[in-house]
């Protein structure tokens, strides 16, 4: 069994260092409010992914098509809208702190969202995670607590380091900050459009399908 717990250690490490959607907001929401506000957002996983698991739980690991296919389609709009917020916030930076304050609120709320909205951890969880659970539940429930902490603390560490990182770059020169925040925001841009290529892509082939001669 503490085999499971190192690759969820392993697993952990790996989603919080693969560039991804939640990747993005993240450092566009640091660029925007830096460290000390942006670092709650290190916890969005432990909100989204509940109910994420108890779904696939529920479906025993399997997740339909449709589904996948919906949550690829909304996520890739949803992406394009937090796209176009973090490109207006770089032309027009916040006016104040309370006013930075209350939309962080919404960010973090935004980045739940954004998370349950993405098919990525509906399919890590059907096909990766969940099954480790259930070998974690069949040995023990303390096992099952262990992968999930272990799991959650690399993911969390890794998301608060990304945020550290992004911060200390802001205190350099004002055209890297600059520079940095629109990469962040033209991520959002590109994986939104290419979750919605992708979610199109495959509406069509189930449509119209290719006939093999």
């Amino acid at each position: 069994m503490f085999d499971l717990l190192l690759m969820a250690l392993g697993l952990g490490f790996s989603s919080a260092a693969t560039p991804g959607s939640y990747q993005a907001y993240l450092l566009s929401q640091t660029g925007r409010y830096g460290l000390r506000r942006s670092l709650p957002l290190s916890l969005v996983p432990l909100v989204s992914d509940g109910p994420i698991i108890l779904l696939i739980m529920l479906v025993l690991t399997h997740t339909p098509d449709w589904l996948t296919i919906g949550l690829r389609l909304a996520g890739g709009f949803f992406l394009l809208y937090l796209a176009w917020g973090a490109f207006l916030v770089i032309k027009n930076p916040p006016p104040n702190e309370s006013e930075d304050s209350k939309r962080m609120q919404g960010g973090f709320i935004k980045g739940v969202i954004m998370n349950l909205l993405n098919p990525n951890p509906y399919l890590f969880w059907s096909m990766i995670g969940g099954p480790m659970l259930i070998t974690c539940w069949n040995e023990s429930p303390v096992w099952l607590f262990l992968f999930v902490l272990c799991f959650y603390l690399t993911l969390i560490g890794g998301n608060a380091v990304l945020v550290l990182i992004f911060s200390l770059a802001h205190r350099l020169d004002r055209r890297l900050v600059v520079g940095l925040n629109i990469l962040a925001a033209l991520a959002l841009l590109l994986i939104g459009l290419t979750q919605i290529y992708s979610g199109l892509n495959t509406v069509f082939s189930m449509i119209f399908p290719t006939k093999v001669t």
